[in-house]
C-alpha cells in the first residue's frame, strides 16, 4: 500500500514524485506519453511490462520508455517499506528544454531494447540526495529549478555511461510500441499477473485479449498459466533442493498455501510427496 506521496508539478504536469510503499503491493504505472527515471531505496522490486521482467535491487534505478508497468513488491517482503523516487520525462518538456539538441537526438536511429537497471553510481546518488533536500524544503521549488533538475539528470545519465539509454528513450517516446502478445505471455508466464493486467500490458481490452489468447494458445489464460506454473514447480521439486515455499514463488504463486492446495488437487499428492517420489536415491559408494 502507498503510505505517503509527495509531488512537484511543472506547468500542470507531475515531473517529480516520491512514494513510500509498504509491501506486499503491486503498483501500476502508466507512461503512455512520457518516459520515467525511477530509483528504489529500502528494498528491490520486480518490474513487469510488455517487454520487461526485470529485478531491480535497492539503490538501483531504471529508465522507462512509454508503456504500462507494474512494480511488484512481493509478499515475502511483507511489511517492508520501499521509497520510490520518480522523475517524469515528457516529450514536450524535453523538446522545450532542448530546443536544438533533442530533435537531432530523436533523428538518430536506436534499436528498441527492454528497460535496463542502472546500478548504484556515486554521481547519480549525489543528484538524488539533492532532490531529497527539496522534498524537505518544498517552498524553494519552482519551474526554473525543476527545469534545471531535469536537464541535470539527462546530462548525468549521458556522462555516467547511459547515453544509449537516453537515446533509446528519446527515440521511442515518439514511436508506437508494437506489442507482440506471444512475447508478452512468454515473458510473464510466472509473473503472477492477473488476466486484466496482462491485457493492459498488451494495450487490449479484456475481451479482445482473451480472444487473442485463445487463438494463439488454444486454452483460456487461467487454465494455461496454472498448467505452466505447475510444470515449472514439478521440475523444481524434482531437480532442486529449494524449500517448497521458495518454489511456489519461483513458479509464480504469491501464496505458498494456495500453491500447496492447488498442487495437491492437480497432482493427487502434496508437493513434498511429489519431491520424495521423484528424487533419485543416492547410490552407495563402491
Amino acid at each position: 500500500m502507498i503510505v505517503d506521496r509527495k509531488t512537484f508539478t511543472y506547468k500542470g504536469k507531475i515531473v517529480l514524485e516520491k512514494l513510500l510503499i509498504r509491501s506486499p503491493h503491486r503498483h501500476e504505472a502508466i507512461f503512455q506519453n512520457e518516459g520515467c527515471f525511477v530509483h528504489l531505496t529500502g528494498a528491490g522490486t520486480r518490474l513487469l511490462s510488455a517487454q520487461d521482467n526485470l529485478l531491480i535491487a535497492s539503490q538501483e534505478s531504471v529508465l522507462l520508455k512509454c508503456g504500462t508497468y507494474f512494480l511488484d513488491f512481493l509478499d515475502k517482503l511483507n511489511g517492508q517499506t520501499v521509497e520510490v523516487l520518480a522523475i517524469h520525462l515528457y516529450p514536450e518538456v524535453l523538446e522545450q528544454l532542448y530546443s536544438a539538441e533533442l530533435p537531432a537526438l530523436i533523428g538518430k536511429t536506436a534499436s528498441f531494447s527492454p528497460s535496463a537497471a542502472i546500478g548504484h553510481d556515486a554521481v547519480i546518488a549525489r543528484y538524488l540526495e539533492s532532490l531529497e533536500f527539496y522534498f524537505q524544503n518544498p517552498a524553494l521549488v519552482n519551474d526554473d529549478l525543476l527545469e534545471l533538475k531535469i536537464k541535470e539528470l539527462v546530462l548525468l545519465l549521458v556522462q555516467t555511461g547511459n547515453a544509449g539509454s537516453v537515446l533509446s528513450l528519446a527515440t521511442h517516446l515518439h514511436s508506437p510500441m508494437d506489442i507482440n502478445i506471444k512475447r508478452t505471455i512468454d515473458l510473464h508466464t510466472y509473473s503472477n499477473l492477473s488476466t486484466t493486467e496482462l491485457a493492459e500490458l498488451c494495450n487490449l481490452s479484456l475481451s479482445s485479449f482473451k480472444r487473442a489468447f485463445k487463438k494463439i494458445y488454444h486454452d483460456s489464460p487461467t487454465s494455461y498459466f496454472i498448467t505452466e506454473k505447475l510444470k515449472k514447480a514439478k521440475a523444481l521439486l524434482a531437480g532442486s533442493d529449494l524449500p517448497i515455499g521458495e518454489i511456489a514463488y519461483e513458479a509464480g504463486f504469491n501464496d505458498p498455501l494456495y500453491f500447496t492446495r492447488l498442487f495437491r488437487q492437480r497432482a493427487g499428492m502434496a508437493p513434498s510427496a511429489y519431491r520424495a517420489s521423484h528424487t533419485q536415491p543416492a547410490h552407495p559408494a563402491g
